[in-house]
Order: C-alpha cells, then sequence, then structure tokens
C-alpha cells in the first residue's frame, strides 16, 4: 500500500511529499496580479507575488485583462506539513486561461498568508 500512495502523491500536487497522505485545504483566496493581457512574464520566486499580489473578494472584482492568482494553502493532517499553490490565469467570460502553477513547499509564502 505505501508504494500505492507514493506513486499517488508523484501526480497529486496536494498530496504529502513527506508521508504521501493527502493534504487538507487551510485557505483558498483570490488576488490579482499587475498583468495585463500580452505582458504575462513568468515568475517562479515567491518574493515576486508576496509583492504584487492584491486581494480581491470574488471574481467579480478582477477587471477584464488583468491576470488572477488563487492562493491555496495544504496542510498534511498526519505529520503537518503545509504548502501552498498558486494557479495563474486570466479570467475570460467564464473560462480561466490558465497560464502557470507553483507549488511552495518549503515555507516561502507563509508570512504573506499570516498578513493576508
Amino acid at each position: 500500500m505505501g508504494l500505492l500512495r507514493a506513486i499517488q502523491s508523484i501526480f497529486h500536487d496536494d498530496w504529502c511529499k513527506k508521508c504521501k497522505t493527502p493534504m487538507e485545504v487551510r485557505a483558498r483566496k483570490l488576488y490579482t496580479l499587475p498583468t495585463t493581457v500580452g505582458n504575462y512574464c513568468a515568475h517562479k520566486d515567491a518574493a515576486y507575488y508576496k509583492q504584487n499580489l492584491r486581494p480581491v473578494a470574488d471574481r467579480s472584482q478582477i477587471l477584464p485583462g488583468i491576470y488572477a492568482c488563487e492562493v491555496i494553502a495544504y496542510r498534511c493532517p498526519e505529520c503537518g506539513h503545509s504548502a501552498v499553490k498558486l494557479l495563474i490565469y486570466l479570467p475570460v467570460r467564464d473560462q480561466n486561461q490558465q497560464e502557470d502553477v507553483y507549488l511552495f513547499e518549503n515555507g516561502e509564502m507563509d508570512d504573506f498568508l499570516r498578513r493576508s
């Protein structure tokens, strides 16, 4: 059974990389980025997001042509390991044109989540 969990955790970024257990969602928040259509540039550094993410209450507050970022914080119920996933997309009508997905597992976004 341990081998099966290890294989599943490779394909599920919401599974704990330490103990191979499905993680629980602690928080889910929506933000905007200071990027417009045609100007998107990928950033892999957590510092960029901590400096530039601006909170919004819901999708209706995102102006047309502005990129959005959904921040999902996970925590493992078994070992306590945490991770933060960033889903970056452009809202177009009722669809999301996904640009990038980043997973931070070493506490890079923890101070940002505590502040917001």
